[in-house]
């Protein structure tokens, strides 16, 4: 059920279960539910959580089931998933029963796979209808209405109420249109900035200037819609970003950026695609073709301020350069210990860097001693890394590393889940009665569906997250089969320093590593969080990967420290 938004979760889960039960319902009784809420269809099997858990569960011979029934197979296959999973069934032997064909799927029968095969097209297909349709309605809706399509406004408006919705059932519901107007405290810096650009002032002259002036930049104005940066000081880049946002002159502006999907692995298509935010070139810009909302700078201001952006980049052309990907190891987990960003990769004579140019970007008002570059080689820090990884399984902190995940199933962690989902649901059932009575005290309707759906839709995840902790565990394994499966790794330092560099990026996301590097003190400092549903579903909550007894491991001039750290963790086969 991916349009968790548009649906009641458990309503959507229980007609599904309905149908798949009156299938069934002669035959067998239902053992084990796997359901997937938030995916979205085109996601291969293997990239949903529930699904995935069910791909896994078939290996095992003690499952506990029999066959697989779908109550819709429309939300369970996309385009050929069909063809790529079905197999897998007939591997294990598995049976799959659907509604469609009235009973299990025959593998030697052309019309089920004529029809599963249909059912896979029309679920593509009306996926990329729904989509046309929202995109040109959007459109419209930008173009003739100027209507605010949702969003974080921009720095200089606040967010207003516009109205009921002009659909009738959404406005039944409580649902309200939006519009921009301008922030009495932030629209003033807004003309400030166009003002001093216009005036000569370069973009980082003026957020020298904005910093030094105790004006909170845009994410440190709006912590609430901004917890991901740093909000420290103005950068050039929030400059530029305002002074090139049309939006100032009233104007809505729709399709700036679009979703792109680009395939994970082009040898591999089954994988599926990975989508990501790219940007529209500004032809592709759709404006309301009336104003929208209040103006912050005049159309000749903002106009004036595009030459000025012209001008300047023609007297300093950037040199065309040539993009070559390079695997950053470490990319996304290493941060710079003085501004606490992350480092950015950087190829120098062959060799891969880490960078940060906090100087280079941010005012620097704020009085943060930070040098013009900070560079890190990233071969001075994954040998030693895999060392201090790959200790926790060798002598002497093998054996406290197998007694802590022989012992997995005797932590608290999954009372603790069950008991805090339970605590979930128990304030939503109390939060629903109040609704009711706040109801039939002649509260408005609209307003209180609203809070019921939401109550509604918080209540299902928890359940569902309560009944996938109670009823989806694994077999634990035994001290001694874990014993086995660490000796046939061999040397685990050895064999991490011979990984793939694609491999060893995706096993450091995986432990949930962070680095932190301190110039100062030549010194990277590591912490691990380990997710266990990233790894698998034995879970452990407790010590296993000590660091070395030493404050500090010397790399080739640098310091690396492990900290002491609370491992959660999981083994998988």
């Amino acid at each position: 059920m991916s349009t968790e938004d548009q649906q009641d979760p458990e309503s959507s889960r229980n007609w599904q279960r309905t149908r798949a039960q009156a299938l069934i319902e002669s035959h067998g009784r239902i053992a084990a539910e796997y359901f997937d809420v938030g995916h979205s269809r085109s996601l291969p099997w293997k990239r949903r959580t529930e699904a995935a858990r069910l791909l896994h569960a078939l290996k095992d011979p003690a499952r506990g089931f029999d066959a697989v029934v779908i109550g819709e197979p429309q939300r369970a296959f996309y385009g050929n998933q069909y063809s790529l999973t079905y197999p897998v069934f007939e591997h294990y032997g598995v049976g799959l029963w659907v509604p469609e064909v009235g009973g299990p799927i025959d593998s030697v029968s052309e019309a089920h796979d004529l029809i599963m095969g249909v059912f896979g097209g029309m679920s593509k297909g009306e996926r990329n209808r729904i989509k046309v349709r929202v995109r040109t309605a959007m459109q419209s809706q930008t173009e003739i209405e100027g209507r605010f399509l949702g969003g974080r406004p921009p720095y200089g408006y606040r967010i207003v109420d516009a109205g009921p919705h002009p659909n009738p059932a959404k406005a039944a519901d409580g649902v309200r249109l939006h519009r921009l107007e301008p922030d009495p405290v932030t629209a003033p810096v807004v003309r400030r900035i166009f003002a001093e650009y216009l005036a000569g002032v370069g973009i980082y002259a003026i957020a020298e200037g904005l910093t030094r002036d105790g004006i909170a930049c845009p994410s440190a104005h709006d912590r609430e819609r901004n917890r991901h940066r740093s909000g420290v000081a103005w950068s050039k880049g929030a400059v530029r970003v305002i002074l090139r946002n049309p939006r100032y002159t009233g104007r809505q502006v729709w399709n700036k950026q679009r979703k792109q999907e680009s395939l994970i692995d082009v040898d591999d298509v089954a994988l599926g695609h990975r989508t990501k935010l790219a940007w529209n070139p500004r032809e592709s810009w759709v404006y309301s073709a009336a104003p929208a909302h209040e103006a912050i700078v005049s159309d000749e201001t903002f106009a004036q301020a595009e030459e000025v952006a012209a001008t300047r980049s023609a007297k300093h052309p950037r040199r065309a350069q040539a993009r070559v990907k390079h695997r950053y190891v470490l990319r996304g987990l290493l941060y710079c210990g003085l501004c606490h960003r992350r480092m950015q990769g950087q190829k120098s004579r062959h060799q891969l860097y880490y960078r940060c140019r906090f100087t280079q970007e941010y005012a620097l008002a704020n009085e943060i001693e930070h040098p013009a570059n900070v560079y890190l080689p990233e071969h001075g820090i994954l040998d030693e890394l895999d060392h201090w990884i790959g200790s926790a399984l060798k002598p002497p902190a093998l054996e406290r590393t197998l007694d802590a995940l022989a012992n997995a199933h005797e932590d608290d962690t999954g009372q603790a889940e069950v008991a805090e989902a339970q605590r979930v649901i128990d304030d939503c059932d109390g939060k629903l009665a109040a609704h009711r009575r706040a109801l039939e005290a002649g509260a408005d309707p609209g307003l209180v569906a609203g809070w019921m759906r939401e109550v509604q839709t918080r209540r299902a995840e928890a359940t569902a997250r309560l009944r996938r902790i109670r009823h989806g565990g694994q077999r634990q394994l035994t001290r001694e089969e874990i014993h086995q499966l660490v000796a046939r790794i061999g040397d685990p330092h050895e064999l991490l320093r011979n990984a793939d560099n694609d491999d060893k990026a995706d096993l450091y996301g995986n432990l949930g590593l962070r680095l932190t590097y301190h110039p100062h003190n030549d010194e990277v400092r590591v912490e691990m969080t380990l997710d266990p549903d990233s790894l698998g579903y034995w879970r452990v909550s407790e010590g296993g990967l000590e660091p070395p007894p030493v404050g500090g491991i010397p790399v080739r001039g640098i310091h690396l420290h492990a900290c002491e750290v609370s491992i959660r963790c999981a083994v998988c086969v």
